[in-house]
């Protein structure tokens, strides 16, 4: 069965408890799964954790998902959309462990972010290019927002491949699990982390182009350039975390 939102089940017993395992989660921990589809990592995580909130949008699983946890006793069916589903009103901090949707992989994991402050890791089951995304370093192909805004509250760890034969019926591509160590404050020091982020994204937002090119979203933009002594003319991949940081905090300082 795949269903309509992107995902597609996985049974294999030995890869839902390798990613629990990766998770670290203990009988002390509060767990949200997104897509928890018919709770084959439902169940496994309600015998690890004190708590599962098992977020599913789809309405035709709900009712076998019900039955097929009926028996645990710390597990919370929610039948809502992740993507506007109230964080915030979890009581105390959380785990994340998912299967997540394919088709909603990075807007959930930026709305996630929205929550770092109660939500302790995140443990996803991703396509495979978008982990390499997440954990990409400047110079690479895959390297971008979706690198740098991860890295910036989150330590990203690409824990293992699972390939597409895993699930039923495979997709056509392999997953990863991604284990991110969440952070309340950027993991690197940033004197404007919201600004950081701007000049990130629109930097990238014109990939083809050089870093130069920005200078009209940002004033100031060139004095910051000669000031970090970043080349005008290279292009946003090649910056690393550090040279974006220092191109924000000078910004910062021009005002």
């Amino acid at each position: 069965m795949k269903r309509p939102f992107g995902q597609n089940f996985l049974f294999d017993k030995n890869i839902l408890n390798k990613i629990v395992s990766c998770s670290g989660v203990t009988g002390k921990d509060s767990v949200v799964e997104i897509g928890p589809g018919l709770g084959t990592l439902t169940r496994v995580l309600a015998q690890k954790s004190k708590k599962v909130i098992a977020i599913e949008f789809d309405k035709k699983l709900i009712s076998q998902l019900t039955e097929n946890v009926s028996d645990l006793k710390n597990v919370e069916i929610v039948n809502l959309d992740a993507l506007k589903f109230s964080y915030e009103n979890i009581r105390g901090k959380f785990s994340v462990v998912a299967n997540i949707p394919y088709n909603i992989t990075t807007p959930l994991i930026f709305r996630l972010l929205e929550y770092k402050a109660k939500i302790k890791s995140m443990t996803l089951l991703m396509q495979k290019e978008v982990a390499r995304r997440i954990v990409a370093t400047s110079g690479s192909k895959e390297y971008g927002v979706l690198s740098l805004t991860t890295q910036l509250y989150t330590k990203p760890s690409l824990k293992f491949i699972v390939s597409k034969k895993s699930f039923s019926p495979p997709p056509k591509i392999d997953s990863a699990v991604v284990h991110f160590q969440v952070s309340t404050k950027p993991t690197f020091p940033v004197k404007d982390a919201a600004l950081f982020l701007d000049i990130v994204k629109t930097a990238f937002g014109q990939r083809r182009k050089t870093i130069k090119n920005s200078k009209n979203s940002f004033h100031g933009l060139t004095e910051a350039l000669d000031t970090t002594s970043i080349n005008p003319s290279i292009r946003p991949e090649k910056l690393s975390m550090q040279d974006f940081i220092r191109l924000a905090d000078a910004l910062h300082k021009l005002g």
